[in-house]
């Protein structure tokens, strides 16, 4: 019998404890930001997708040397390019132009290591936080695409 009211009298303890820390928080200011209508701001150490980075005259950085793409873990990275004879000092040279930049978003963990292999600053994460999708396609990204897009 005294295992019983003791069950009681610890259970009533909890019950209070419980109710001063609701009654304490009730007062304190609203920590919640409605969502749809409100977003936070991301801090600088944010992590997104990779995005690329334009130059100067708005065409990407990159030079095609496929460092990222054998850096990625994940293999989420595809790169393309396209020969083109660039006419340097009055001589032809050939130079490779980033023709294709695919980014499997599904495959990425996020880990940097394309960003930290990129030796030309080409590549950089985005501050883009809400990506909700229920089809798997809506990840798979064009980067050039969308750095012509932002133009």
């Amino acid at each position: 019998m005294g295992g019983y009211f003791s069950d009681i009298f610890n259970g009533s303890k909890s019950l209070l404890i419980g109710m001063g820390i609701t009654f304490r928080e009730f007062f304190k200011p609203v920590v919640t930001v409605q969502y749809p209508y409100e977003t936070i701001k991301m801090s600088a150490k944010f992590r997104g997708h990779i995005e690329l980075i334009a130059d100067e005259e708005g065409k990407p950085k990159c030079v095609v040397c496929g460092m990222c793409e054998r850096a990625c873990p994940s293999g989420c990275i595809t790169l393309g390019s396209v020969s083109v004879e660039v006419e340097v000092d009055g001589k032809p040279k050939k130079k490779k132009v980033l023709s294709k930049y695919e980014l499997d978003f599904t495959k990425c963990s996020l880990c940097g290591q394309c960003v930290e292999n990129c030796n030309f600053g080409a590549i950089d994460f985005s501050k883009e936080y809400n990506l909700a999708s229920t089809r798997k396609e809506d990840f798979h990204y064009d980067l050039l695409k969308r750095l012509k897009e932002q133009k």
